[in-house]
Formats: C-alpha cells, sequence, structure tokens
C-alpha cells in the first residue's frame, strides 16, 4: 500500500480548506447539487475541477467557446466572491465579469482565460479568492 502524502503540502491544503472564502465556495457549490450526487464527496473532491496545473493549462485549446465546465468554474469562483463580500460586509453584491483587448492581434484576453481558468492549489484558490473579498470590502469600509 502506497504512504499517503504528507508534511507541508497537505497541511497548507487543509489550511486552505478551511478558509472562510474556500467554506463560501464549498456551500455555493453544494447547494448546486438538488439531486444529492455529492453528497459523500469530500471538500477536496468538489473543490477538484478547480485545480489545474500549469502543464494541464498548456494543454488546453483555447479557440473556439469556452468549456461548459471551465464556465461553471468561474461562475461558481466569481459567485462565492460576491458572497463573501456580502457576507462580511453586509452590502450586497453580484459578480461582474469584465473582458479587455488582447492587443494587436484584436481578440479577447478574457475568452483565453476563461479556457485555463483554474488554480495550481487549493492555497492558492483560497488566496485568489480571499485577496479579491479582502480588496472589495476594504473599498467598501472606505
Amino acid at each position: 500500500m502506497p504512504h499517503a502524502p504528507g508534511g507541508p503540502a497537505v497541511n497548507k491544503d487543509d489550511e486552505a480548506l478551511a478558509s472562510p472564502f474556500v467554506k463560501c465556495l464549498l456551500r455555493l457549490i453544494r447547494t448546486q447539487d438538488s439531486f444529492g450526487l455529492w453528497e459523500g464527496n469530500s471538500d477536496a473532491e468538489l473543490l477538484g475541477e478547480f485545480i489545474i496545473t500549469k502543464q494541464q493549462q498548456c494543454a488546453i485549446p483555447f479557440g473556439g467557446d469556452p468549456d461548459p465546465d471551465a464556465l461553471w468554474r468561474l461562475d461558481m469562483f466569481y459567485t462565492a466572491v460576491a458572497l463573501a463580500i456580502e457576507e462580511r460586509s453586509g452590502v450586497l453584491t453580484s459578480p461582474i465579469i469584465g473582458m479587455k483587448p488582447l492587443g494587436a492581434s484584436g481578440g479577447w484576453s478574457f475568452y483565453r482565460d476563461v479556457h485555463r481558468f483554474g488554480f495550481e492549489t487549493f492555497r492558492k484558490l483560497a488566496e485568489a479568492g480571499t485577496k479579491l473579498v479582502d480588496d472589495a470590502t476594504a473599498a467598501i469600509e472606505a
């Protein structure tokens, strides 16, 4: 039987999964499960689709319409950001996604980035969401 991974990397994942932003994201994902298909899944299993390594990102083509799974990840992440801001500040929020031109190529970086939307680790997922929530609540408080 192989030895289970341990050490600092696993501890950082456990800390990330316990962060308030990730807990908010998990609540949102679990509310999407109207048939109970994910009931027995762990938090890490539910968030597994958000973890995309550099190698996986490079292998994802970005031509054509974005994959529905990528759009789902994007929607869940930014909706969780909005919910976390609302929980912390008491101000009603909703996600707004902006696009910017790539430049001389005339394309939109939004479409390129949507195809590859994800994070390398649970820690990076937690940090990205927490930073967005922190920045927004600081702006609201100011």
